[in-house]
Protein backbone atom coordinates (compact mmCIF):
# COMPACT_ATOMS: atom_id res chain seq x y z
CA UNK A 1 0.00 0.00 0.00
CA UNK A 2 1.31 3.64 -0.47
CA UNK A 3 2.44 5.78 2.36
CA UNK A 4 0.16 8.20 1.21
CA UNK A 5 -2.82 6.29 1.26
CA UNK A 6 -2.55 5.58 4.95
CA UNK A 7 -3.05 8.58 6.03
CA UNK A 8 -6.27 9.83 7.00
CA UNK A 9 -8.84 12.67 5.42
CA UNK A 10 -8.08 14.89 8.86
CA UNK A 11 -4.65 15.37 7.98
CA UNK A 12 -4.88 15.57 4.73
CA UNK A 13 -6.81 19.13 4.89
CA UNK A 14 -5.30 20.29 8.29
CA UNK A 15 -3.14 23.49 8.43
CA UNK A 16 0.46 23.66 8.67
CA UNK A 17 -0.04 24.86 12.64
CA UNK A 18 -2.22 21.80 13.24
CA UNK A 19 0.48 19.60 15.04
CA UNK A 20 -0.37 18.02 17.80
CA UNK A 21 1.41 16.62 20.85
CA UNK A 22 4.91 17.46 20.98
CA UNK A 23 5.10 19.23 17.50
CA UNK A 24 2.99 21.94 19.12
CA UNK A 25 2.20 25.08 16.44
CA UNK A 26 5.55 24.46 15.26
CA UNK A 27 5.05 25.61 11.39
CA UNK A 28 7.48 23.98 8.43
CA UNK A 29 7.17 26.12 4.76
CA UNK A 30 7.15 23.93 2.13
CA UNK A 31 10.92 24.86 1.06
CA UNK A 32 11.70 23.23 4.55
CA UNK A 33 9.85 19.63 3.34
CA UNK A 34 11.71 19.89 -0.14
CA UNK A 35 15.13 21.16 1.60
CA UNK A 36 15.11 17.97 3.70
CA UNK A 37 13.49 15.68 0.74
CA UNK A 38 16.38 16.32 -1.50
CA UNK A 39 18.99 16.39 1.83
CA UNK A 40 17.27 12.60 2.58
CA UNK A 41 17.52 11.59 -1.60
CA UNK A 42 21.21 12.46 -1.74
CA UNK A 43 21.64 10.76 1.59
CA UNK A 44 19.83 8.09 2.07
CA UNK A 45 17.96 7.08 -1.84
CA UNK A 46 14.69 7.68 -2.81
CA UNK A 47 13.94 4.61 -0.26
CA UNK A 48 13.98 6.83 2.43
CA UNK A 49 12.09 10.15 1.53
CA UNK A 50 8.78 8.76 3.41
CA UNK A 51 6.29 11.98 5.10
CA UNK A 52 6.37 10.05 8.73
CA UNK A 53 10.27 10.17 8.22
CA UNK A 54 10.62 13.96 7.10
CA UNK A 55 7.84 14.62 9.64
CA UNK A 56 9.87 13.50 12.63
CA UNK A 57 13.21 15.06 11.46
CA UNK A 58 11.51 18.00 11.06
CA UNK A 59 9.85 17.92 14.05
CA UNK A 60 6.08 18.39 13.50
CA UNK A 61 3.13 17.10 12.21
CA UNK A 62 2.63 14.71 8.93
CA UNK A 63 -0.42 16.91 8.25
CA UNK A 64 2.11 19.68 7.35
CA UNK A 65 2.91 17.44 4.62
CA UNK A 66 -0.42 17.91 3.19
CA UNK A 67 -0.55 21.74 3.09
CA UNK A 68 1.30 21.91 0.07
CA UNK A 69 1.36 18.35 -1.36
CA UNK A 70 -1.29 16.16 -2.62
CA UNK A 71 1.03 12.70 -1.75
CA UNK A 72 4.26 11.38 -1.47
CA UNK A 73 4.42 10.90 -5.20
CA UNK A 74 3.84 14.65 -6.04
CA UNK A 75 6.91 15.38 -3.64
CA UNK A 76 8.45 13.14 -5.52
CA UNK A 77 7.94 14.15 -9.01
CA UNK A 78 8.54 17.74 -7.26
CA UNK A 79 12.62 16.64 -6.52
CA UNK A 80 12.69 14.80 -10.28
CA UNK A 81 11.11 18.00 -11.47
CA UNK A 82 13.70 20.10 -9.71
CA UNK A 83 16.62 17.94 -10.69
CA UNK A 84 15.60 18.45 -14.34
CA UNK A 85 15.28 22.01 -14.11
CA UNK A 86 18.95 22.20 -12.12
CA UNK A 87 21.41 20.24 -13.53
CA UNK A 88 20.36 19.94 -17.11
CA UNK A 89 19.30 23.92 -17.30
CA UNK A 90 23.30 24.54 -16.41
CA UNK A 91 24.48 22.55 -18.96
CA UNK A 92 22.11 23.74 -21.77
CA UNK A 93 22.98 28.02 -20.20
CA UNK A 94 26.53 27.42 -20.61
CA UNK A 95 26.68 25.59 -23.92
CA UNK A 96 24.83 28.44 -25.06
CA UNK A 97 27.53 31.08 -24.23
CA UNK A 98 29.24 32.99 -26.92
CA UNK A 99 32.53 31.52 -27.81
CA UNK A 100 35.44 32.47 -29.93
CA UNK A 101 36.75 29.72 -29.89
CA UNK A 102 35.82 25.93 -30.08
CA UNK A 103 38.16 25.21 -26.28
CA UNK A 104 35.94 28.57 -24.71
CA UNK A 105 33.27 26.99 -26.32
CA UNK A 106 34.36 23.66 -24.17
CA UNK A 107 35.77 25.78 -21.23
CA UNK A 108 32.28 27.40 -20.69
CA UNK A 109 30.64 23.41 -20.38
CA UNK A 110 33.69 22.81 -18.39
CA UNK A 111 32.38 25.29 -15.77
CA UNK A 112 29.77 22.89 -15.02
CA UNK A 113 31.94 20.42 -13.45
CA UNK A 114 33.34 22.89 -10.66
CA UNK A 115 30.16 25.16 -9.68
CA UNK A 116 27.60 23.49 -8.12
CA UNK A 117 25.03 26.37 -8.94
CA UNK A 118 25.22 25.07 -12.22
CA UNK A 119 25.07 21.06 -11.74
CA UNK A 120 24.97 19.54 -8.18
CA UNK A 121 27.29 15.85 -9.01
CA UNK A 122 25.79 14.42 -6.02
CA UNK A 123 21.95 14.94 -6.99
CA UNK A 124 22.61 13.65 -10.10
CA UNK A 125 24.22 10.40 -8.68
CA UNK A 126 21.32 10.10 -6.60
CA UNK A 127 18.64 10.62 -9.43
CA UNK A 128 20.17 8.22 -11.57
CA UNK A 129 20.44 5.19 -8.72
CA UNK A 130 16.52 5.98 -8.33
CA UNK A 131 16.09 5.29 -11.90
CA UNK A 132 17.49 1.77 -11.37
CA UNK A 133 14.61 0.88 -10.05
CA UNK A 134 11.85 2.67 -11.52
CA UNK A 135 11.25 2.84 -15.59
CA UNK A 136 9.44 6.20 -15.41
CA UNK A 137 12.31 7.82 -13.28
CA UNK A 138 14.89 6.27 -16.29
CA UNK A 139 12.39 7.55 -19.17
CA UNK A 140 13.28 11.16 -17.40
CA UNK A 141 16.84 10.43 -16.93
CA UNK A 142 17.63 9.52 -20.46
CA UNK A 143 15.68 12.61 -21.91
CA UNK A 144 17.69 14.68 -19.85
CA UNK A 145 20.67 13.04 -20.58
CA UNK A 146 19.45 13.31 -24.76
CA UNK A 147 18.58 17.38 -23.90
CA UNK A 148 22.47 17.54 -22.43
CA UNK A 149 24.18 15.70 -24.84
CA UNK A 150 22.27 18.09 -27.88
CA UNK A 151 22.75 21.09 -26.21
CA UNK A 152 27.10 20.41 -26.55
CA UNK A 153 26.31 19.01 -29.96
CA UNK A 154 24.97 22.44 -30.88
CA UNK A 155 27.80 24.29 -29.28
CA UNK A 156 30.40 22.06 -31.15
CA UNK A 157 28.63 22.86 -34.43
CA UNK A 158 28.21 26.50 -33.87
CA UNK A 159 31.74 27.02 -33.13
CA UNK A 160 33.10 25.16 -36.32
CA UNK A 161 32.83 21.17 -35.84
CA UNK A 162 31.99 18.86 -39.21
CA UNK A 163 29.07 17.52 -38.06
CA UNK A 164 29.61 14.25 -37.37
CA UNK A 165 32.69 15.42 -35.25
CA UNK A 166 30.80 17.12 -33.12
CA UNK A 167 28.17 14.24 -31.74
CA UNK A 168 31.02 12.28 -30.83
CA UNK A 169 32.73 15.22 -29.32
CA UNK A 170 29.55 15.60 -27.36
CA UNK A 171 29.13 12.27 -26.35
CA UNK A 172 33.16 12.14 -25.06
CA UNK A 173 32.73 14.94 -22.76
CA UNK A 174 29.43 14.37 -21.59
CA UNK A 175 29.72 10.86 -20.99
CA UNK A 176 33.25 11.22 -19.45
CA UNK A 177 32.11 13.54 -17.13
CA UNK A 178 29.01 11.35 -15.81
CA UNK A 179 31.48 8.46 -15.45
CA UNK A 180 33.74 10.46 -13.51
CA UNK A 181 31.33 11.32 -11.00
CA UNK A 182 29.89 7.06 -10.93
CA UNK A 183 33.77 6.33 -10.49
CA UNK A 184 33.94 8.75 -7.43
CA UNK A 185 36.98 9.62 -8.38
CA UNK A 186 38.96 12.27 -5.68
CA UNK A 187 41.21 14.31 -7.53
CA UNK A 188 41.69 18.09 -5.97
CA UNK A 189 40.91 20.96 -7.98
CA UNK A 190 44.32 22.23 -8.31
CA UNK A 191 45.92 18.66 -10.11
CA UNK A 192 42.69 18.38 -12.37
CA UNK A 193 42.88 21.98 -13.34
CA UNK A 194 46.38 21.31 -14.19
CA UNK A 195 45.48 18.77 -16.86
CA UNK A 196 43.26 20.89 -18.42
CA UNK A 197 45.24 21.75 -21.72
CA UNK A 198 45.18 18.09 -22.33
CA UNK A 199 41.72 17.44 -21.36
CA UNK A 200 41.13 20.84 -24.18
CA UNK A 201 42.96 18.74 -26.32
CA UNK A 202 41.24 16.10 -26.72
CA UNK A 203 37.79 17.55 -26.01
CA UNK A 204 38.24 19.99 -28.45
CA UNK A 205 40.91 18.48 -30.99
CA UNK A 206 42.53 22.19 -30.91
CA UNK A 207 45.07 23.78 -28.19
CA UNK A 208 43.72 26.64 -26.11
CA UNK A 209 44.28 30.10 -27.34
CA UNK A 210 46.35 32.69 -25.16
CA UNK A 211 45.26 33.34 -21.67
CA UNK A 212 41.92 30.79 -22.25
CA UNK A 213 43.08 28.49 -19.41
CA UNK A 214 44.27 31.33 -16.89
CA UNK A 215 41.08 32.94 -17.08
CA UNK A 216 40.11 29.68 -16.19
CA UNK A 217 41.66 28.37 -13.86
CA UNK A 218 41.49 31.78 -11.68
CA UNK A 219 37.65 31.33 -12.20
CA UNK A 220 37.52 28.15 -10.66
CA UNK A 221 39.55 28.84 -7.90
CA UNK A 222 37.41 31.84 -6.97
CA UNK A 223 34.84 29.83 -6.94
CA UNK A 224 36.34 26.75 -4.75
CA UNK A 225 37.64 29.64 -2.04
CA UNK A 226 34.00 31.30 -2.22
CA UNK A 227 32.42 27.59 -1.25
CA UNK A 228 34.84 26.90 1.47
CA UNK A 229 35.16 30.27 3.12
CA UNK A 230 33.54 30.11 7.16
Amino acid sequence: MREDSQENGADRHSSPAAGSGSTGNVKATKEDWLKLALKTLICDGVDGVRILTLGQKLGISRSSFYWYFKSRQDLLDQLLQYWRERNTRGILAQSLLPAASVTQGVLNVFECWYDEDLFNPRLDFAVRAWANGSSEVRKVVDLADGERVEAIYAMFLRCGCPQSDALIRARILYFTQIGYYALEIVESIENRLAHLPAYLRIHAGKDPLDGEVEAFVARALRRVDTRQAP
